[in-house]
């Protein structure tokens, strides 16, 4: 019985086929990256300068979440809809209220001499707070920050804020800098056992 043979296929083409494939679609696809959350951290203290950097309490927002994603702001319940706004006047304190911010002449950048809010919004979270808890209390504080600079804006350059100048926008962030302090997360959700 004679040998049949049966025709070969020729692989280092196909290989070749699928890198040209493989390089277009690498080539081709763009990636969604990952921003991050701005936060801009502040300058090191020299030692004394530490020792006699003094808040005074009106002048703290305290936001915490618990494990069970439930908000407290200034040991009171809250819904997260309603933080920007209390976030808002917080900031603004438009009366001058003695149990929110004090506000201090400050020279910001193209306006001169300006009364700026020294409030600072105090962010805890517990280690058992979902990340979407967590995400959406963000979110509502960056509101509040853009609701001040886009009304700010608007008042004095007749503009929203993200379509003024670098120096414009600069000034705007003088009057209202994003003061966040973010407090590394705590375990307060877990009850520790008596020895």
């Amino acid at each position: 019985m004679a040998k049949r043979s049966t025709p070969e296929l020729n692989a280092g083409s196909m290989a070749d086929i699928a890198f040209l494939l493989l390089s277009f679609f690498l080539l081709t696809t763009t990636m969604e990256q990952n921003q991050g959350l701005p936060r801009r951290l502040p300058p090191m203290l020299e030692q004394e300068e530490k020792e006699r950097v003094e808040i005074h309490r009106r002048n703290i927002l305290q936001v915490h979440v618990n494990s069970a994603d439930r908000l407290m702001v200034d040991g009171k319940p809250m819904e997260v809809q309603l933080l920007k706004e209390m976030v808002v006047t917080f900031i603004e304190n438009p009366n001058n209220e003695e149990t929110k911010p004090e506000k201090e002449d400050k020279e910001v950048k193209g306006l001169g001499i300006q009364k700026v809010s020294k409030g600072v919004v105090s962010l805890q979270t517990d280690r058992g707070t979902s990340y979407s808890m967590y995400m959406a209390v963000q979110n509502e504080i960056m509101k509040a920050y853009t609701e001040l600079r886009n009304t700010f804006s608007s008042a004095k350059f007749g503009s929203e804020y993200n379509k003024l100048t670098e120096d414009q926008q600069e000034s705007v962030r003088g009057m209202y800098p994003l003061n966040i302090s973010e407090a590394e997360p705590r375990d307060t959700g877990k009850s520790k056992k008596k020895k």
